[in-house]
């Protein structure tokens, strides 16, 4: 009869507990190097960090920028749920932050340009960022280009053609974008009564629910579906899938397709709330594409995992603004996070040490 596994031997609870040390130890190594800048202010600096929102006394004043870390969040967990899917094929997705480029640039410009509705903008986002996945698939494919170079090289083309694009709607004052609610009001995702939950928060939109939505679904392909198994069984062995009958090079660039589709969903999920517009003059690659990598890794490379993980690098981030600006600088808060990331190569080795400390229990009471 097969051994019944206890609670702390399930995969899942291994990967929450590992998740909780390297976020308590990114944490602790924040703080030491906030001691080390000036130890006065120190706890409450990462106080601060910690807090994000709730620092303020007030519950609707909480809320609002609650919601305005839920609208951060939501193109965070895409662009985290494209590096993720890729992975299961064995692809580093590192051209993410590009799709999501191009994404912007496409929604942004059918909305100021065209005058579209957020539904064909979002689509829109959604084919172009596809596109770009794919020419990074094709190359891997049929040229056998590692995707981490062509997703390089993709990232800064897209930058400077999205730059060039939307210098024709920039705001003549301005190097932004003009802004979409007040151009193409008809541009901007519905609420339906999500912005009333959040002290009318005008910001949050469906792009929160649909992005946990897609996370949901994205588990359920990859978990429940010939086309799941085939991705992640190309992914362990591409040339066992290979000879079990599997069109791996299909499946490499599906996979990058649907990687770019996802990313360019969360660029539309984010300007299409009129959150924040586009710098013409940016000349470097926004940093939600590279976060993604973040959450990824701390969500144990599951779906539904990387929906909490998301929340929490997005937390931290946002958090990072409340510090004294006077005394320490708020990249404090990338540090902790770029912490967390390297701590996330160790959890393996964490879940070996965990599983060994079982074995050895086991051994002494039998």
């Amino acid at each position: 009869m097969r051994e019944r596994k206890s609670f702390i031997e399930l995969p899942f609870v291994q990967s929450i507990l590992a998740a909780l040390l390297c976020i308590l130890l990114g944490l602790l190594i924040g703080f030491l190097v906030l001691l080390a800048i000036n130890p006065a202010g120190a706890g409450e600096g990462i106080m601060a960090i910690v807090k994000n929102f709730l620092t303020y006394p007030s519950v609707p004043a909480q809320l609002k920028y609650l919601g305005n870390t839920l609208v951060k969040a939501s193109p965070l967990l895409m662009c985290a749920l494209s590096i993720n899917f890729c992975y299961k094929t064995g692809l580093f997705n590192i051209g993410c932050a590009g799709q999501y480029v191009v994404g912007a640039g496409a929604c942004l410009y059918a909305a100021l340009a065209f005058k579209m509705p957020w539904i064909v903008c979002l689509l829109l986002a959604v084919v172009v960022g596809g596109l770009w996945g794919c020419a990074v698939g094709l190359l891997k494919a049929y040229a056998n280009v590692n995707e981490v170079i062509s997703g390089i090289m993709l990232n800064w083309i897209g930058l400077y053609l999205v730059n060039m694009l939307l210098s024709l709607v920039k705001d003549s004052a301005s190097p932004y974008t003009q802004k979409v609610a007040s151009v193409n009001q008809g541009a901007i995702m519905p609420s339906l009564g999500l912005s009333n939950l959040f002290s009318n928060n005008k910001y949050v939109t469906i792009a929160v629910p649909l992005a946990i939505l897609i996370a949901i679904l994205i588990w359920v392909v990859l978990n429940k579906t010939k086309f799941g198994y085939e991705v992640q069984a190309t992914g362990f062995n591409k040339e066992a899938a290979r000879y079990a009958g599997m069109n791996e090079k299909r499946n490499i660039i599906l996979t990058l397709v649907i990687g770019g589709a996802l990313a360019g969903a969360g660029a539309a999920f984010l300007y299409l709330t009129g959150y924040e517009e586009w710098s013409v003059t940016q000349s470097s690659v926004p940093a939600m594409g590279f976060n993604g990598i973040a959450a990824t890794f701390l969500g144990a490379l599951n779906p539904i995992g990387t929906i909490f993980s998301s929340f929490f690098i997005q937390h931290i981030t946002s958090g990072g603004a409340y510090l004294d600006k006077s005394v320490y600088p708020s990249q404090i808060a990338d540090l902790i996070t770029s912490i967390i990331i390297y701590l996330c190569g160790f959890v393996l080795f964490f879940k070996l040490a965990l599983n060994k400390s079982i074995s050895k229990r086991k051994e002494k009471k039998s």
